[in-house]
Order: structure tokens, then C-alpha cells, then sequence
């Protein structure tokens, strides 16, 4: 019990980690431009993707099963995360 609240105490933490990262890239050059909106979608964005995870470690017992899904909830972090920023599929979402 104790090493899945630390789990969870660690995915919190790493979600707050990524996101200082524009926030303190915002001091210092005009190049990163997020708003209240840009943050609460990645947050959302990670926090969702690492607690679908931590979900996946708990209920899934076979090992090569809970790699496959976290594989893939990793590729579909990555996929949404490109199409957000630069609009690679050219979908709405992206302001396409």
C-alpha cells in the first residue's frame, strides 16, 4: 500500500516537474507563449496519462500485457501531445 501512494506521490510531483519547465522557460524568452488554458490541458494531459498508468501497474498481472498498454497510452500521449502543438494531423483540436 505504502509503495502505490509513493507511486502516486511521484506521478504528482513529475506532472508539477514537466510543467516548471515552461513556466520558468516563460522568464526568459518570448519563444514559449502558454496561457492558464495551455497548462491545464498538459496537466490534465500527463496527470490523466500517468494515472491511466499507475491503473494499468495495479490491475493488469500479467507483465507482458501491462507493457503493451503502457506502451500504448504512452504512444497516444505522444500522438495527442504532437497534434496540440504543431496540428500534425491537421484536426480541430489543433486549431486547424
Amino acid at each position: 500500500m505504502m509503495t502505490q501512494n509513493r507511486r502516486l506521490i511521484g506521478i504528482v510531483l513529475t506532472v508539477v516537474g514537466i510543467l516548471l519547465i515552461p513556466l520558468i522557460a516563460m522568464q526568459f524568452t518570448e519563444e514559449v507563449d502558454w496561457n492558464l488554458i495551455d497548462f491545464m490541458v498538459m496537466g490534465t494531459l500527463l496527470l490523466g496519462t500517468g494515472l491511466l498508468a499507475e491503473l494499468v501497474i495495479r490491475k493488469v498481472r500479467n507483465r507482458d500485457y501491462r507493457i503493451g498498454i503502457i506502451a500504448l497510452i504512452l504512444v497516444a500521449l505522444l500522438l495527442i501531445w504532437a497534434e496540440l502543438a504543431v496540428g500534425i494531423f491537421g484536426s480541430p483540436f489543433a486549431g486547424s
